[in-house]
């Protein structure tokens, strides 16, 4: 069994958020084997508290503490005034799962503000693998727990988009065609690690600007996606203003990125090591409560470097590299980067096998960056670093 690195506290009530697939109600379930569970995806229950709402806790009765667990409760936003009275005059306490957004903002769900924490459940992280952590199968298949342990984790990985687009868009009529939504996807998936310029993906897929950017939003709603700012603190320098795009994991960014003899593997391959590492960096911040803000650094004159994350704990500067060879060249971004912030740490993650010191900067090779991104985050990393060459 694996053990997740998600930390909660026993004595408050919590949402837990994370898209389809992460290992919410598995989690759910070892870690509140004695709890009242609550499945909105079942139509009897769902059904009986759309109309009673104050029927929830009948449906409690015989649990063994007083934890109530209610699955996908975006299903039935309602049932948030009835958590919040019994929050407040029973002392019972809550672990309210969903894989969407979109309805709690929508529906009063601030009432439980101070009241109810809200946590992420993401794909699996390299640390939670352990031994089972295998690179190549992580940058092809991602991190979703039964993507990683299926017998043909491509198959699956095909299904799982087609269940979003039937489950969570068509039957929430969130989009009016969702064909023209599945052409959107794929348009977007060219976007993946890159730049966002929402009018080229419009003009993709034939959709107006606006709805583009609609999608975008439904996207991150629905948990499939996240845009990373640019980081503009005390810059000394002119910064691009666009957002980077990614879809949430490596996986399902390779799942819906067209393949053909025009399509470079190398372009795929280097979006996809670079998927995997924001999908851990936001994992581990947020499992470990971190605390980070997490963007990337682009100037007007094309100096970029793939992720910076800065909050109480530190400044950290990330470059990423598919290659298992690295250069002087290599560091010029990092260099440029650490010159405007000296308080920085600059890391590069690359393909090879040896790390190195220089500069200030440490070269981690990618598959031991990953294992070690807690220590890198607390700022207990500490490592035997061989001289440069």
């Amino acid at each position: 069994m694996l053990i997740r690195s998600i930390t909660y506290s026993s004595q408050s009530s919590f949402f837990l958020l994370g898209p389809r697939g992460t290992g919410k109600s598995t989690w759910v379930k070892q870690q509140f084997p004695g709890a009242a569970y609550i499945d909105l995806l079942k139509d009897s229950t769902f059904s009986e508290l759309a109309a009673h709402p104050d029927r929830l806790l009948s449906l409690a009765l015989g649990a063994a503490d007083q934890w109530v667990v209610i699955d996908e409760v975006q299903k039935l936003p309602l049932l948030l005034d009835e958590v919040h009275r019994r929050i407040e005059n029973e002392g019972r306490r809550f672990v309210l799962t969903s894989s969407s957004a979109r309805k709690l903002k929508r529906s009063g769900a601030n009432l439980l503000a101070g009241r109810a924490r809200t946590l992420a459940m993401h794909p699996l992280t390299a640390v939670e693998l352990g031994t089972r952590f295998d690179l190549r199968h992580s940058l092809l298949y991602g991190h979703l727990p039964t993507v990683y342990f299926a017998d043909d984790p491509a198959h699956y990985i095909k299904s799982y988009v087609g269940t979003y687009l039937k489950e969570e868009v068509q039957q929430e009529a969130l989009v009016r065609n969702i064909g023209i939504f599945a052409k959107f996807l794929e348009a977007a998936s060219f976007s993946q690690a890159s730049v966002l310029n929402i009018q080229n993906v419009a003009n993709d897929c034939g959709l107006s600007r606006k709805t583009a950017e609609n999608h975008f939003h439904l996207l991150e709603d629905l948990l499939l996606a996240v845009r990373l700012p640019v980081f503009q603190r005390r810059a000394k320098r002119k910064m691009a203003q666009h957002c980077k795009f990614y879809f949430f994991d490596a996986g399902v960014y390779r799942g819906l990125r067209p393949r053909g003899p025009l399509d470079p593997i190398e372009e795929i391959d280097g979006a996809a090591i670079e998927t995997l590492v924001m999908q851990e960096l936001r994992a581990t911040n947020d499992n470990l409560n971190c605390g980070y803000q997490i963007g990337y650094w682009r100037t007007q004159d094309q100096r970029e470097v793939d992720f910076i994350l800065y909050g109480e704990n530190g400044l950290l500067a990330i470059e990423v590299k598919r290659s298992s060879r690295w250069g002087q060249d290599d560091l010029k971004h990092l260099r440029a980067f650490l010159g405007d912030y000296p308080e920085a740490s600059g890391y590069l993650f690359y393909g090879g096998d040896q790390e190195y010191h220089v500069d200030g900067i440490r070269v981690i090779p990618l598959s031991k960056a990953l294992k070690q991104l807690p220590q890198l985050l607390t700022g207990t990393y500490d490592a035997r670093i061989p001289p440069p060459q």
